[in-house]
């Protein structure tokens, strides 16, 4: 009687394109991602195989293609049929293999795989853990209801805004403009992601010179507007960065994810006590060809591990390349229940402003989001107060189910916003 309790795992899926049948690579990724590699081994026995060699869970046929998605100089040493077989193929790993090591974990579904010769297109599109074993990682502190008692912002998506223009200005200017946006009743207020600590202004001056406007307006609103300020760095400045926020009052700070890395994401996590807002600029090289890199749904799995609290999904109608279905869909992921993890709050930014609060708010059905306006708020022809009522105004609108133009005719900010932008 065997009473060996079966092997805990986790499972990748994706699609993969290759030279050789898909069941071939299939067979190939499972092995050079765990215990195998491109000839048998002696040490590779039938007892390790068991315990440490990832088994393929599914393998789903897709239309082949004639010509390679990327290019391969081993397929050119290699003869072929000249056709190239697509699937979506679904690998289960041994928990074992990586334990709760995020860094690890990559390696294992996003390592070499992309570097097999035989590959010539390879997507990573969907991750899965047993909540017992997603539990050991970080995962968000705060996520949507910290972020929203820490906000003050309930009921509604809290309206925001990026520093601007990005980089230039000093902290005496920040602050001026800070004040501004504070005045006008604004809910959430971001650094752009270029300026961290230029000599020009200094981290450590810009706090100094930001966190007595928002205290100021704290005793006027009964709610601190929520500034995510920049503290991307080296790990160690991030720590003082952060404590150096948290001493001054602050309630939110912000790294750009993807270059900062996920083990100094995490831990930055362990030691945080404020909510982290995730940028995720430089996204477009992971996900931007179709049959390279990572979908969002993966994506977003993953920093949800790593346990960042807020996460950039692009706007609808942006200045960016991405289609508003994939940006929806981006934000359903953050908002979806996932392995007893806390879920993400979405933020819309680039290009956005109040008129497309009824269309965001009819294909995502929710207010768990942040809606940023840059231009949208600080760009509005009777100013940054105007600017901030007209995205309220908008979503009171939307969730109303009354369209814009009736709703503008008691609301002048909404109106102007509405001819000022509407050929946006």
């Amino acid at each position: 009687m065997n009473n060996i309790a079966p092997r805990k795992e986790f499972t990748a899926r994706y699609f993969v394109e290759s030279s050789v049948a898909s069941e071939k690579i299939a067979q190939v990724i499972s092995g050079e991602q765990s215990s195998g590699t491109f000839l048998s081994l002696p040490g590779e026995t039938d007892e390790l195989k068991e315990r440490s060699r990832a088994r393929i869970a599914s393998i789903k046929p897709l239309a082949p293609g004639l010509q390679p998605t990327l290019p391969s100089a081993y397929v050119g040493r290699h003869p072929h049929g000249g056709v190239f077989h697509r699937a979506e193929i679904e690998i289960a790993f041994p928990v074992a293999n990586v334990g709760a090591n995020l860094s690890s974990m990559l390696a294992t579904i996003a390592g070499n795989l992309y570097e097999l010769g035989e590959v010539t297109g390879l997507r990573l599109l969907d991750l899965d853990l047993a909540p017992e074993y997603a539990a050991q990682f970080a995962g968000p502190a705060f996520g949507i209801p910290g972020t929203r008692r820490l906000a003050g912002v309930h009921g509604r998506p809290l309206i925001g805004t990026i520093i601007k223009p990005s980089i230039g200005l000093t902290p005496a200017q920040t602050a001026e403009l800070v004040d501004s946006l504070c005045a006008a009743g604004i809910d959430f207020i971001k650094d752009d992601e270029l300026i961290a600590d230029p000599p020009y202004a200094p981290f450590d001056e810009r706090l100094r010179a930001v966190m007595p406007v928002l205290q100021r307006h704290t005793d006027r609103l009964g709610r601190m507007p929520m500034y995510a300020i920049n503290i991307s760095g080296s790990v160690d400045e991030m720590l003082r960065r952060h404590d150096a926020v948290l001493a001054a009052g602050g309630s939110c700070v912000m790294v750009s994810i993807n270059w900062v890395g996920f083990s100094a994401v995490e831990h930055l996590r362990r030691h945080s006590q404020l909510p982290i807002h995730g940028h995720r600029n430089g996204w477009g090289a992971f996900t931007r060809h179709g049959g390279l890199g990572f979908s969002f749904q993966a994506y977003q799995k993953l920093w949800r591990l790593a346990g960042v609290d807020h996460l950039h999904c692009n706007g609808i109608r942006s200045k960016f390349w991405e289609p508003d279905d994939s940006v929806i869909a981006s934000a359903k992921a953050c908002l979806a229940p996932w392995a007893g993890l806390q879920p993400l709050m979405p933020v819309f930014s680039s290009g956005q402003w109040a008129g497309l609060a009824p269309d965001l708010y009819g294909a995502l059905g929710a207010v768990d989001l942040m809606h940023l306006a840059g231009g949208g708020i600080i760009g509005h022809p009777d100013g940054i107060a105007a600017g901030v009522a007209s995205m309220r105004e908008g979503w009171e609108a939307a969730v109303a189910g009354v369209s814009l133009e009736h709703y503008a005719d008691a609301h002048p900010a909404l109106q102007r916003a509405l001819v000022h932008f509407a050929n946006l």
